[in-house]
């Protein structure tokens, strides 16, 4: 399904060569003070633009149709629109017979029966994340006093991301990267011990994100060659607040009062300028394949601001249903 969440509940909908894509949100709580102007900052910064993204310019405009009324949400599910102006289906219709490699094209074939949208990903596209975006900025408004943010610390495997981008420019192929996330305020026992726990929900909802291949939390992969008197983050008051993170804000699946602290691996945008190999599915022979269309050399300079969003989700989520359920009780 295209939906997450247990009480403010998200979905997506829409294909990137469509007319339109979008999302409405179901328990949206009412009295929210929102307007379009508020989707701009955020929606802003994952726009293409900067050197090593792609050359396709949306406006990104929001429309809010439904769940809104005279500034103020109204508890009703919450729809927001975008428009696809500046599509180019052409660029797409040599790729019926030969999927692209890395991409979704063979098994969205397989998944729905040929009827898939295979303009720009269709469904599948990472122009959908404009909507997980917007998702966000109303996530956040629910999250008062807790700051979300997210930064590419590493791309190509370089801390220098200028360079790596330009290598990957003269090269004419693209770069992964990695995307740190940081929040800060988020009170102690957000989350469920096992199946819901906080890390659970957040990396469901990172991976909802085209491109992110993997995720950890505080150490991470380290702490496999660490010890455990070097893990333990000693905790230093009552509130639980420790001299160290190891844990990256999260234990026993609950949120510990500490910064949320986690990195999510992001794979190199499977679209490149270089030739390529693939099948081609009616010779049933490999054939050269040569990508059209406009393309990122590195995805991972737009993914923090939708890193930052899914982590607003999914926290927006948590403290909803903290307060449905009375939150956190402390026995003395």
């Amino acid at each position: 399904m295209n939906s997450f969440g247990r009480l403010f509940r998200t979905q997506l909908f829409g294909e990137s060569h469509g007319p339109y894509i979008g999302l409405v949100i179901d328990g949206c709580p009412p009295g929210i003070p929102l307007s379009e102007d508020d989707f701009l900052a955020d929606l802003g910064r994952r726009k293409a633009g900067a050197r090593g993204t792609t050359p396709r310019k949306e406006d990104d405009l929001p429309q809010i149709i439904s769940g809104c009324y005279k500034a103020y949400t109204c508890g009703t599910p919450l729809t927001i629109l975008f428009a696809n102006k500046n599509v180019r289906p052409g660029d797409y219709a040599h790729l019926a017979s030969i999927p692209r490699p890395g991409h979704a094209d063979l098994v969205a074939q397989q998944r729905f029966g040929g009827f898939n949208d295979p303009r720009g990903g269709g469904h599948f596209s990472g122009r959908l994340t404009l909507a997980l975006v917007a998702g966000g900025v109303v996530a956040k408004k629910i999250l008062s006093g807790i700051d979300i943010s997210a930064k590419l610390i590493q791309a190509g495997g370089q801390k220098d991301i200028d360079l790596a981008v330009e290598q990957a420019l003269s090269d004419g192929d693209s770069i992964g990267g990695v995307v740190e996330c940081r929040a800060n305020n988020i009170p102690a026992g957000w989350g469920e011990p096992f199946f819901d726990s906080a890390e659970s929900v957040i990396s469901h909802l990172a991976f909802s994100v085209p491109a992110i291949k993997g995720i950890e939390f505080g150490s991470g992969f380290q702490a496999a060659a660490m010890k455990g008197s070097e893990h333990n983050d000693p905790i230093i008051n009552k509130k639980g607040e420790t001299a160290s993170n190891n844990s990256g804000g999260i234990t026993g699946g609950l949120t510990n009062s500490n910064e949320l602290v986690f990195r999510v691996a992001v794979k190199p945008t499977s679209s490149i300028a270089k030739k390529q190999k693939s099948l081609n599915m009616e010779t049933g022979k490999m054939a050269n394949l040569t990508i059209k269309g406009r393309h990122d050399a590195c995805i991972a300079l737009r993914v923090p601001v939708v890193i930052e969003a899914i982590t607003a989700i999914a926290l927006a989520d948590f403290k909803l249903l903290s307060e449905a359920f009375g939150g956190a009780t402390v026995k003395t």
